[in-house]
């Protein structure tokens, strides 16, 4: 049996402008999806196959007043046929990409451990002829950093990393992530940060589908050909967590691109998690031990003297399966005039590692969250990640405040 449970709809994050679904929509568009199904999968892997809606605590069918399934159409979600395998089809007309018009249903048993394992990193490469918007504030090119290993247990030393999965439609995609400090639910959170194209398309597209993080992924470091028979369990010790709700910034969502820089100043998201299968009352950040904090007034570049960059790199000569790291003293990158300049380091951790954590000393003299990696070269050597400022702190600020005491 596969139990298919409706989650919340995401939102984007302050900018330019942003839409707001009507009050009464929104009522009626929750009223669907706290409801829970459970579906049997007649269509063996693929998700949705064959699922069939039906109370978890019996026979009875659940009912879905048809004002509201209409109301859903409206927006284009219909949760029947979602669950069906609909969220396969993406057709320019049928991808979503208005934040009111979003869902992210939990498909109970979709992230297995041969899912998580073929899952591909996004293009997000850049080259030299790319960078023309240096305004003379880019700093000469760093030299590569030889990315780390990290040992195991990876729970024992970087507890709030972790692998963002999610379905686009050149298929599953895989990005890096960090748990972050929730100051509306201290010791509570259930926040993740990662990059804005690990959660959306940017400008060519919307919103990708079946998000979920899953924090120390392959936490005992099983080589590649051991995976491949690897339990659940074995791969996310800490279970699977769904996004019930994701907001990235206006920029990347109008601007961004997969190639070439577009809105990388930008490229930052937040996400609100829910357990797949009962946590035992626990947030993500007590489940895990530890939340980093985010620091949106982080010193400015030459002020910063180390950053650790912490992500599972899956372009060659990786493979995604394991936790690295690299520290530098970050460098300025400037892509465009009106863009804020970003960190770079040297590193050669390739396409996986994105949105991977960047932790520096705080401007409390703590460790902080103070970026993550958006772009590196099409040939490996280096990384580039935003300054975190109002924006990020706006999105941020919304998805705390939404879920204060809760």
């Amino acid at each position: 049996m596969r139990s298919i449970r409706p989650s919340f709809t995401a939102r984007r994050g302050r900018g330019a402008r942003r839409r707001t679904l009507p009050l009464s929509s929104a009522v009626a568009l929750a009223a669907v999806l706290a409801l829970t199904a459970t579906a049997c999968d007649s269509g063996g892997a693929e998700a949705g196959g064959g699922a069939d809606s039906s109370a978890a605590a019996g026979d009875d069918k659940i009912s879905i007043p048809d004002d509201i399934k209409d109301r859903l159409k409206e927006h284009g979600i219909d949760i029947d046929q979602w669950k069906d395998g609909a969220w396969k089809n993406w057709n320019k007309d049928d991808w979503l990409r208005e934040a009111e018009d979003f869902v992210n249903p939990i498909i109970e048993d979709l992230w297995d451990p041969d899912r998580m394992r073929d899952a591909e990193e996004p293009d997000q490469a850049v080259d030299d002829a790319d960078l023309s918007g240096d305004e003379g504030v880019t700093d000469p090119t760093p030299a590569p950093v030889e990315a780390q290993a990290v040992p195991a247990k990876y729970h024992d030393s970087v507890p709030t990393a972790g692998k963002v999965f999610f379905d686009a439609p050149e298929g599953t995609m895989v990005c890096s992530a960090t748990v972050v400090a929730d100051p509306a639910n201290p010791g509570k959170s259930n926040l993740v940060w990662t990059a804005g194209h690990c959660v959306h398309a940017g400008k060519a597209g919307g919103w990708y589908r079946n998000i979920a993080f899953v924090p120390s992924y392959n936490n005992d470091v099983m080589e590649t050909a051991a995976l491949e028979s690897a339990t659940r369990e074995q791969v996310a010790p800490y279970g699977v967590w769904w996004g019930d709700w994701v907001q990235t910034s206006d920029q990347w969502i109008e601007q961004g691109g997969a190639t070439g820089g577009d809105g990388a100043s930008y490229d930052f998201a937040v996400i609100h998690v829910t357990p797949e299968e009962g946590s035992g009352g626990k947030s993500l950040e007590e489940m895990v031990g530890s939340a980093l904090p985010v620091d949106f007034k982080a010193p400015a570049v030459p002020q910063v003297d180390s950053i650790t960059a912490t992500g599972y790199p899956a372009a060659a000569p990786f493979d995604g399966q394991k936790m690295y790291q690299c520290q530098d003293k970050p460098g300025r990158l400037s892509l465009a005039k009106a863009d804020p300049t970003m960190y770079r380091i040297g590193c050669t951790m390739t396409g996986g590692s994105s949105g991977g954590g960047w932790v520096a000393t705080g401007s409390d003299g703590k460790p902080a969250l103070v970026s993550n990696t958006s772009i590196g070269p099409v040939e490996s050597g280096w990384l580039a990640g935003p300054r975190l400022g109002d924006v990020a702190k706006g999105i941020f600020d919304e998805v705390s405040g939404k879920f204060a005491g809760r």
